[in-house]
């Protein structure tokens, strides 16, 4: 996700999505569900439940579906879900970070250590590869929203720390403390932004040619497909040859 690879990157990861619309929509559902269950309700008062209905929002995920999930919470029908992270080594030494929600625990480690194993990869210990990544918050715009100068205005009065602008739109980057007030002020000036959300930035990368991203994307694929599993991050770096064929197949 890093480097010159990135939007060919999300692009990709977009068009997988949208294959797995019923399967992102149950992840969406989980996470407003424990966010509306571990604060308030009302997305206005709970950070974490604002960006969860933003991110489903962004995602086209139904509005019934989305209130669906908040009054579970407060019925107190969701499950114990409890969230977990592994870190491991894929194709070529590329780290990765998996989050997961579980409500069990022995279940979702067998089931993760096994596709690692399986891809040909291997999974670590906790910190095992978080060093190489900063926890930020990324607000995405597309590209119509303005050009750099615009957004990076907009950002430096929204307090945010860089900018990061493609043809395919704009990454404003802040510190993960500062994501709820930094995308606030951004949307007051910008607009409503397609994503807002907290990931796991690479700090350091790791160079794939074709066959390793080949290798990478089906242990990733593995890897989203499990219901427990909510995000799938890593710190590969591939030229836009190498994502473009990866594309095409």
């Amino acid at each position: 996700m890093a480097g010159h690879s990135k939007w060919a990157n999300i692009q990709h990861r977009k068009g997988r999505q949208d294959k797995l619309r019923s399967k992102l929509f149950s992840k969406l559902s989980k996470e407003i569900t424990v966010a509306a269950k571990m604060g308030d309700p009302d997305p206005e008062k709970n950070p974490r439940l604002r960006m969860a209905v933003k991110e489903a929002k962004g995602l086209s995920m139904p509005k019934d579906n989305i209130e669906r999930a908040i009054k579970k919470a407060i019925g107190g029908d969701g499950e114990a879900y409890e969230e977990i992270r592994y870190e491991g080594y894929g194709p070529n030494g590329v780290a990765v970070i998996v989050e997961a929600m579980t409500d069990n625990r022995n279940r979702t480690a067998s089931n993760v250590r096994s596709l690692f194993t399986k891809h040909g990869g291997n999974l670590g210990e906790t910190g095992s590869v978080g060093f190489m990544f900063d926890r930020k918050g990324a607000v995405e715009y597309p590209a119509s929203v303005g050009d750099s100068d615009t957004v990076m205005m907009a950002a430096i009065e929204a307090g945010a720390e860089d900018v990061e602008s493609g043809e395919d739109g704009h990454i404003v980057w802040c510190a993960d403390t500062d994501l709820n007030e930094v995308s606030t002020a951004l949307e007051a000036d910008l607009g409503e932004s397609e994503s807002t959300k907290l990931i796991w930035r690479p700090s350091m990368t790791t160079e794939m040619g074709l066959e390793e991203m080949q290798k990478l994307m089906k242990l990733i694929d593995a890897l989203e497909d499990d219901d427990d599993v909510q995000t799938v991050t890593t710190n590969f770096e591939a030229s836009d040859e190498v994502m473009a064929q990866l594309g095409a197949e």
